[in-house]
């Protein structure tokens, strides 16, 4: 077991750094010949445990995302793991599961994601990307996160599961709630403040939905809760507690994620306006590489865990029943194995075999269909009508173990 405690990647502090200084780090953890250990910190709120080892190769990312057999999602993918009684309050999220239960709730799920549905969407969308860029031109500028990305994504989720416009409010407040309890996981006493908030926030999501999913099981509409509610996948349906846990796992993959996603690629095409230009001068031809090229380069999702269920042997590395890995994105993303001068951003990039929805396998992400479709939109909307937005100051970031966000991100035009 190789320890490295001066580059402690499991430490908060650690991603209070410099970006260029940890992608340093991630440069020389890559060049190890074996996956490097990390002890687990105590962190407040979580469960502790014994430590992981850090996948941070491609390849390596590649193969435990394929290989369920051996990496387990169960019993948890956030690293630090939550306490225990967190699923029994909340729900089991389907990103937690393995076989059979995965594949059962996946089948039922991605009814929220099938053809009809994102074609169904396809006006909502549009219409909230303008409105999202009529209230921006409207401020003359400002906070983009909260804006734009935030309002923008939260409405096209609801949009998609049909929650009516009456608690759009009090749910971006909700959502507002969870992503601030994100931003103080660097400091203890944050965390606890915001921890009461969170947990309001999170059950009035779940609890929201399990109410809406009883009134449309008695009223149907066009919607994914109406369909998910009323699911019949070979004799079986949702209960009130998956259908709320679903609504929460999309909070994060349908919100938080996108909503980041797009704040990145604000500040990038404005940090490389060369790109910038280039997308413009083709925006249809050259939307679907840039987004791809945009989410390989920021990560939004950092990390994940997976837990060793069966010995195996990686790079020489003999893996036990109980050892946990933790597949680190922004490095298999910025592998020089794979992709040429990865520290470039190029929106002509290809091939580009990047892993920001997770590696390919069971638990490939149901949404990025439609995160990408969210990002086409509304940066079509954006620089059709804003071409020249730019940076009014520096982007905030987030401190944060699991995902790479932007808390605040000024701009104007």
């Amino acid at each position: 077991m190789t320890v490295i405690a001066e580059l402690d990647i499991a430490a908060i502090d650690f991603w209070a750094r410099p970006a260029a200084e940890r992608a340093g780090v991630f440069t020389r953890l890559r060049e190890r010949e074996q996956p490097v250990f990390f002890a687990q910190p105590k962190v407040p709120l979580a469960r502790s445990g014994k430590g992981f080892y850090a996948l941070v190769r491609h390849a390596d990312v590649v193969e435990a995302s394929r290989n369920a057999a051996v990496f387990a999602n169960s019993p948890a993918v956030s690293n630090p793991e939550p306490p225990g009684w967190v699923k029994h309050v909340y729900g089991d999220s389907l990103e937690n599961m393995d076989a059979p239960e995965h594949t059962r709730l996946r089948r039922i799920v991605s009814r929220a994601f099938a053809p009809r549905m994102m074609a169904r969407l396809e006006d909502d969308i549009r219409r909230r990307a303008a409105d999202a860029v009529s209230e921006l031109t409207a401020a003359g500028g400002g906070d983009f996160v909260e804006l734009v990305a935030q309002r923008f994504t939260t409405h096209v989720v609801c949009d998609l599961l049909g929650i009516p416009e009456r608690y759009r409010p009090q749910v971006l407040g909700w959502v507002r709630d969870t992503v601030q309890y994100q931003a103080v996981r660097s400091d203890p006493k944050g965390m606890l403040r915001h921890a009461v908030k969170n947990t309001r926030a999170t059950l009035g999501l779940r609890n929201l939905v399990v109410r809406l999913g009883r009134e449309r099981r008695r009223r149907p509409g066009d919607d994914v809760i109406s369909a998910l509610a009323n699911a019949d996948v070979d004799g079986e349906r949702l209960t009130g507690m998956e259908l709320g846990a679903f609504f929460l796992l999309l909070v994060v993959a349908g919100i938080d994620t996108p909503g980041h996603a797009l704040s990145h690629a604000v500040t990038l095409l404005a940090e490389h306006p060369e790109q910038r230009e280039l997308l413009l001068s083709d925006f249809d031809g050259r939307v679907g590489g840039a987004i791809d090229e945009i989410v390989r380069y920021s990560s939004p999702i950092t990390q994940l865990q997976r837990t060793v269920v069966a010995e195996h042997e990686l790079r020489g590395l003999r893996l036990v029943p109980g050892d946990k890995v933790v597949l680190f994105y922004n490095s298999a993303n910025r592998d020089e194995r794979v992709f040429a001068d990865p520290d470039v951003f190029d929106i002509t990039r290809t091939p580009n075999p990047h892993v920001a929805f997770g590696g390919p396998g069971a638990h490939y992400c149901l949404g990025a269909h439609l995160a990408k479709r969210e990002l086409t939109v509304l940066l079509g909307e954006l620089y059709a009508r804003l071409p020249g937005i730019r940076l009014a100051g520096p982007p905030e970031p987030m401190v944060s173990t699991f995902n790479n966000a932007v808390r605040r991100l000024p701009v104007t035009f």
